[in-house]
């Protein structure tokens, strides 16, 4: 009768043995969660996809684009000129990417090669602009000045911009917003 009595001991350790287990579920189901939100890899999608897959609180974004804020990102893997970045861009429904925020550089800061951006030097207006031809605002980036008017703007690692030659090849980076 000995063999069935429970000491104080035996109870903490079949409790902490119960808290392991829940614990060890909740981290399974956690990691799965994360990894099937993380599993678009930044890599060239061959042609439009109709697959959707989450990518926010309020947007949904097809296979191998990235969602933040309400937008949905496509980061190459393979490198062209601004032209041929933009046109793959267009034929996709979205644009090279065009910085709205302070907090959407934040996102781009953790990207590791240089992408090109949908900012361009306009010699008729003498300012930097965007696809859509709106302007570049002044808080965003420190100062571009334009060594070259033919030159666009890549964005890099750590948030630094430089100007580029159009017809260097870089990656790119295409956004589709979805607001």
């Amino acid at each position: 009768m000995a063999a069935f009595q429970t000491t104080p001991w035996r109870l903490i350790s079949g409790v902490l043995g119960v808290m392991c287990l829940l614990l060890v579920a909740a981290l399974g189901v956690l990691l799965k969660n994360s990894f099937t939100k993380q599993n678009v890899q930044p890599t060239f999608s061959p042609g439009p996809s109709t697959d959707l897959r989450e990518g926010s609180g309020c947007c949904s974004c097809r296979e191998k684009w990235i969602g933040y804020q309400c937008s949905c990102y496509f980061i190459s893997s393979e490198s062209k000129t601004w032209k041929d970045s933009r046109n793959f861009c267009v034929s996709h429904n979205s644009s090279l990417l065009q910085i709205q925020n302070r907090n959407e550089l934040y996102f781009m800061n953790s990207i590791s090669y240089y992408y090109w951006t949908g900012l361009s030097y306009s010699e008729e207006h003498h300012a930097w602009l965007w696809e859509d031809n709106s302007t570049l605002s002044q808080d965003l980036f420190l100062s571009l000045h334009p060594v070259n008017p033919k030159n666009c703007i890549i964005h890099g690692p750590s948030g630094s911009v430089m100007d580029a030659d159009c017809g260097n090849k870089y990656r790119y980076v295409c956004k589709q917003q979805l607001i």
